[in-house]
């Protein structure tokens, strides 16, 4: 345990135990053999199927303090087993669609659980969102014909505030979240128009804040989850080019920690679920072309000093086979973990310093005519994160052997943080992909190649072949 001082704030006492924490967890992968090695950075397919299934048949008594929020479990649990390239059988099927119909208010808009809707008259922006993600991830005729786009719709435009936010449900919170929520379901049903897009930019240009990152609502604090929905939303809008995504830019690559994983907040603790909240921001800008342009150049300016430490970058570990399958390193343990932030772990506990985008805030963004599909494009060019380090973060520090993911080190699984760490694991292997239809190099997965995930719309976060499937649905029905 590292030494305390009198003077710690509460977050600083609790961020050096996650280091000693992380720390210990990497020096014993450090010292281990390679096949150990490998064994470690094995993904637990089946025991995360175990644990996946179990959740969607039946829940414990603890989970009743959830019972608003049962279609997001749904979605969660069932997103999760999308992304390991499974899919539940046809009864438990029809039993999870007859279950979210029931969430369906006959007026529009999904429930937490069956009559919820109806009996308290509060459909849901964020259960509505969950409820048509999972019935999308189920993918077949029957489950996307159950939901009812025309009365969504009408449920959508009544959340709809006259500045231009949307509230969650009826008289209630109007945030950053809820205007993507509305957004997002729109836009994969098909049913977006100018109605429900009118002053929506507006909103979320008044929470972009100082740092650059997007607040949940005007003035407050800049968060990963806020910034992913503002930004997603902005660009399903076709008003992408208003954010300043220079320091948006800025802000977001100092999450990444010095563990590898992210944080959702500046001076706040590293979480897994931010892998997708966090690391998805990436995905969703590496979808413009124009962003990498001559503008973004002076990111380039931003090297690497390390003390008694080459420089390990992504791209070493592709181009130069620096980082194996096993997770050896051809020139030694002491290589750096991450790109971006302070001190960093590795085995003998070297220092590595870091001043990414150091000019970035001089840089000035103009996207021109962004389309309004924009998530079927893709730049060719090396991320802008660690993505070797962020899976090495969810494998080691986040996954539990016996199936399911969590927070970090300490904490417990639960099928949030295994949706969403497992949507980031996803995000950090496909980076490197020249198309979104190209299987990554070797060199981008970390550990063995079955690790591989199915690749994401990370816009919506639904499995990219289910997201295709519905938008054909949806265009033809």
């Amino acid at each position: 345990m590292a030494s305390t001082s009198s003077n710690e704030t509460v977050t600083q006492r609790e961020q050096s135990m996650v280091l000693e924490d992380v720390k210990l967890m990497y020096t014993i992968f450090a010292d281990v053999p390679p096949k150990t090695k490998h064994l470690m950075l094995e993904l637990h397919r089946d025991n995360h199927m175990e644990y996946l299934l179990r959740g969607l048949q039946q829940l414990g008594p603890s989970f009743c303090v959830l019972d608003a929020n049962r279609p997001w479990i749904c979605y969660w649990i069932l997103h999760s087993i999308a992304l390991l390239g499974e899919s539940i059988d046809a009864g438990l099927e029809d039993r999870t669609i007859d279950f979210l119909s029931r969430c369906q208010d006959p007026d529009g808009g999904y429930g937490g659980g069956p009559g919820q809707a109806m009996l308290q008259k509060m459909p849901h922006l964020a259960t509505t969102y969950a409820a048509v993600n999972s019935l999308i991830t189920l993918g077949d005729e029957k489950s996307l014909s159950s939901i009812d786009r025309g009365k969504i719709y009408r449920f959508l435009l009544s959340m709809k505030d006259p500045n231009g936010a949307f509230r969650m449900h009826d008289a209630g919170e109007m945030d950053v979240r809820a205007c993507y929520t509305a957004i997002s379901v729109a836009s994969v049903l098909n049913i977006l128009d100018d109605e429900l897009v009118c002053d929506v930019g507006n909103y979320i240009l008044s929470c972009q804040t100082y740092e650059g990152g997007i607040s949940g609502e005007p003035g407050t604090e800049a968060h990963g989850g806020y910034t992913f929905c503002g930004l997603a939303t902005m660009i399903l809008i076709n008003e992408v080019d208003r954010l300043d995504l220079a320091t948006l830019l800025d802000w977001v690559v100092f999450r990444q920690g010095v563990e590898g994983g992210f944080q959702g907040r500046t001076n706040k603790l590293v979480d897994g679920c931010y892998s997708f909240w966090q690391g998805g921001i990436f995905a969703l800008l590496q979808r413009f072309h124009t962003i990498f342009g001559e503008s973004m150049m002076l990111l380039d300016a931003g090297q690497a000093n390390c003390t008694d430490s080459p420089q390990t970058t992504v791209e070493s570990d592709i181009s130069d086979g620096e980082e194996s399958l096993d997770g050896t390193s051809s020139s030694g343990d002491e290589a750096c973990a991450i790109q971006q932030g302070g001190r960093i772990i590795s085995k003998g506990d070297e220092a590595c310093f870091f001043q990414p985008g150091a000019l970035m805030n001089t840089c000035s963004v103009n996207f021109g005519n962004v389309d309004r599909k924009p998530i079927e494009r893709r730049a060719e060019r090396e991320p802008l994160f660690n993505s070797i380090a962020l899976q090495r973060y969810l494998l080691l520090c986040s996954q539990d052997p016996g199936g399911g993911l969590k927070d970090k080190p300490r904490k417990g699984r639960d099928h949030y943080h295994t949706c969403y760490c497992l949507s980031g694991l996803s995000v950090s292997q496909h980076c490197w992909s020249k198309d979104e239809d190209s299987s990554p190099l070797p060199g981008a997965v970390l550990g063995p190649y079955s690790n591989l995930l199915e690749p994401i719309n990370p816009i919506h976060n639904v499995v990219l072949e289910r997201y295709r499937e519905a938008q054909e649905f949806f265009a033809r029905s």
